[in-house]
């Protein structure tokens, strides 16, 4: 059931969920769904409840949702020649009954900002306005705000986000997994001043409002990061966090430094928090979160020891190597308890290089936050996705998580890019 009025100020309303407060800026809606039976399969912590809003929506990545509750999901490849999903709950009974599709194009950024729907394909980002309902105006002619932009066969995804004074924030990753001379090849080391850096390998900051913006219009924010597919903008302390996918292989690359199960725990994938001009250190170096150091690349003359130079900015918070975090979101809500306000929850989509060891992942975490900064252990927060121990230890889960987003109630969605699941999650304590 939604609720939405129209008064000026604040009016205290008594509802059947308890005593709300009404922003006339912002539409209300109070917490009054009820978790499936099964809380979708999902294991939360003791008061928190799940239900599968939407199912079967397509190759699910980045989601945004609408101050109505409305949610658009953007499809890694187009479903019947679309590639973003708009669903909307017609009943108000939590499920989504109406859907429509529109974009012809794949990809994974999705975020709402200003009154407009931005979306990104491999190569170009896009804006839709939306009316005061929260519905696109112009889904068949939307703005393309930048366009040229890089695409291979790796670390393709551009993801996207908008800060709060008209800046565009664009993920391109590296083509490369440690910019050797020959790829993935076992030996090879690296090419001197990676040349992949130019273009890729960093986050790229455009103007949110500006048509057709290309690289020469935008600016390398940051550099030095592999690929980042979850980002967020913490509105706490005002600064953009990525998480970034470490480098793979180490043991297969270069087997007489490195053990197969320092392989599969290292190196790090780090949360950084950054600003204009940092430098994350990739190629040339990783992190390694059992040590607290980073380590200088074998591929340019590391030896699983030396230690990495300073010029090079050190992470925010680390997290177990391989587990491909897709997903970051800053809580700002007030359904969830109050240790989780602006705090972080990251999706972690799950490995697919830690044979023999067993794969790991396929949940989401939360990072507890103390003014701006990472404070503590995290802890997994939903767990279940893969279907069973056995489905995660082998990789071959039934549900990956990978997007994040926080309803206009305070609800989690999480999206799901395996079978096309949009879960909700809700405090009902």
């Amino acid at each position: 059931m939604k609720l939405k009025v129209a008064f000026s100020s604040f009016i205290p309303l008594i509802a059947a969920a308890g005593l709300l407060w009404y922003n006339a800026n912002k539409p209300l809606v109070a917490n009054m769904v009820n978790p499936d039976a099964d809380n979708a399969g999902l294991k939360l912590p003791a008061g928190f409840g799940a239900l599968r809003a939407a199912e079967n929506v397509g190759k699910a990545r980045h989601l945004a949702v609408t101050a109505g509750g409305d949610i658009y999901v953007k499809l890694n490849r187009p479903k019947e020649g679309k590639g973003i999903v708009y669903l909307q709950d017609a009943n108000d009974d939590g499920k989504m009954d109406d859907t429509k599709m529109f974009g012809n194009y794949g990809g994974t950024g999705m975020y709402i900002k200003n009154g407009y729907l931005y979306a990104s394909s491999d190569t170009e980002v896009f804006r839709y306005k939306l009316n005061e309902n929260g519905q696109v105006t112009n889904p068949e002619a939307p703005e393309k705000i930048v366009t040229g932009l890089i695409e291979r066969r790796q670390h393709e995804s551009k993801s996207i986000v908008v800060d709060n004074n008209d800046n565009l924030y664009v993920n391109i990753g590296a083509y490369s997994n440690s910019c050797q001379e020959k790829d993935r090849t076992p030996g090879s080391m690296g090419r001197k001043g990676c040349p992949i850096l130019d273009s890729a390998g960093g986050i790229w900051q455009f103007k949110a409002s500006k048509a057709n913006q290309t690289y020469k219009d935008g600016v390398r924010y940051a550099t030095g990061l592999r690929n980042v597919v979850g980002l967020d903008w913490n509105q706490q302390n005002n600064q953009l966090f990525v998480m970034q996918h470490g480098r793979d292989q180490l043991h297969d690359l270069f087997p007489a430094l490195y053990t197969v199960q320092q392989s599969a725990i290292y190196p790090a994938e780090c949360m950084y928090a950054l600003k204009k001009g940092d430098n994350a250190g990739w190629p040339y170096i990783y992190f390694n979160q059992d040590l607290n150091k980073k380590i200088v690349a074998p591929e340019y003359g590391g030896d699983g020891k030396k230690e990495g130079s300073k010029e090079y900015i050190n992470p925010a918070a680390a997290y177990p190597g391989h587990m491909a975090p897709n997903g970051l979101l800053f809580y700002t809500g007030n359904m969830f308890p109050e240790k989780y306000k602006n705090g972080a929850f990251i999706a972690f989509h799950g490995s697919w290089n830690r044979a023999p060891e067993p794969q790991a992942g396929f949940f989401v975490v939360f990072q507890p936050f103390k003014d701006g900064k990472p404070s503590g252990k995290y802890e997994v927060f939903a767990d279940g996705f893969s279907g069973s121990p056995e489905k995660t230890a082998s990789g071959r889960a039934d549900h990956k998580p990978c997007g994040l987003a926080q309803g206009p109630d305070g609800s989690l969605y999480v999206s799901d890019d395996v079978k096309g699941t949009i879960y909700r999650i809700v405090y009902n304590k």
